[in-house]
C-alpha cells in the first residue's frame, strides 16, 4: 500500500464533520500508532487517566500487527466513514 493513501486517510479523518464514536475513534488511534511507531511501548496509565489507558489498550491490541497492515485497516476503515 502507498503511504501517501494512509497520509490522505489521515487527512481525511481531521476533515470528519460527524463525531464517528469513541470506538472508532481508538481503533483509528490504534491502527494510526502501530502503523507509525509499531508495537505499544511503555507502561499503561493508572486508573486515573482512563482516556489514556483506553488509547494504550486500543494500540496493544494490535502488538504484533505489520505497520503496513495496520495502515491497510486504517484506510478501510476511513473509507467506510467517508463514504456513509
Amino acid at each position: 500500500m502507498a503511504s501517501a493513501e494512509f497520509e490522505q486517510a489521515v487527512e481525511s479523518v481531521k476533515g470528519l464533520t460527524t463525531d464517528p464514536g469513541n470506538e472508532f475513534k481508538l481503533r483509528l488511534y490504534g491502527l494510526f500508532k502501530q502503523a507509525t511507531a509499531g508495537d505499544v511501548s511503555g507502561s499503561r496509565p493508572g486508573f486515573t487517566n482512563p482516556v489514556g489507558r483506553a488509547k494504550y489498550d486500543a494500540w496493544a491490541k494490535l502488538s504484533g500487527t505489520a505497520p503496513e497492515a495496520a495502515q491497510e485497516q486504517y484506510v478501510a476503515i476511513v473509507r467506510d466513514l467517508t463514504s456513509a
